[in-house]
């Protein structure tokens, strides 16, 4: 998982956007290059799927927006989440009023999904320092365990089951969605 481990002294953030894309996404992260996993079924189905039923309902009444591997560039870090959702009014906008390339902001709600291979305690930091810098919500899915961890700020994480109500951010209040509503998404009939 781990592209590279370069010290903040050889290789800048500056640096860092300047090198070409990868597939999968690499992240910077504390001066150090973490190549993000390769999406396998469940999680791409789940991403796919979420940023779908998101859109839906926020994009239509021009009140949010869920973009899928978008990197956003802020607090000396450059993040991929799986899900990055930005209220309507803070997408930022070209000069021609479309919607911007750079995104130099934290999302309001990032949704990450928790692969195979990957450190949950990475996928967590990752979670907690955009929580630090201004998202109002985050969430951890895990498709092994069928839950999903919720994080708000000046709040204790939560782990949600089956037919809890998820927490949304408040500009989709009138949207409600389940664990068993997310992980329902996983069955092809």
């Amino acid at each position: 998982m781990v592209l590279s481990t370069q010290s903040v002294s050889t290789l800048s953030l500056e640096e860092f956007l300047e090198l070409p894309e990868t597939k999968p996404y690499c992240e910077y992260i504390d001066g150090r290059i973490f190549q993000k996993p390769m999406p396998q079924g469940k999680h791409s189905r789940l991403q796919t799927s979420l940023s779908a039923a998101i859109n839906q309902v926020g994009e239509s009444q021009k009140l949010a927006l869920a973009l899928t591997e978008l990197r956003c560039t802020f607090g000396e870090r450059s993040l991929v989440p799986d899900i990055a959702v930005f209220e309507w009014s803070r997408i930022p906008v070209d000069e021609n009023g479309e919607i911007a390339n750079k995104f130099t902001s934290y999302p309001d709600w990032m949704i990450e999904i928790l692969s195979p291979d990957q450190s949950p305690n990475r996928v967590i930091s990752k979670i907690l320092f955009c929580i630090n810098h201004g998202t109002k919500l985050g969430w951890l899915i895990d498709p092994d365990d069928k839950s999903v961890m919720v994080f708000q700020p000046n709040q204790l994480p939560e782990v949600k089951y089956d037919n809890d109500i998820l927490p949304v951010i408040n500009t989709l209040t009138n949207w409600q969605v389940t664990p068993a509503d997310v992980f329902g998404w996983l069955k092809i009939k």
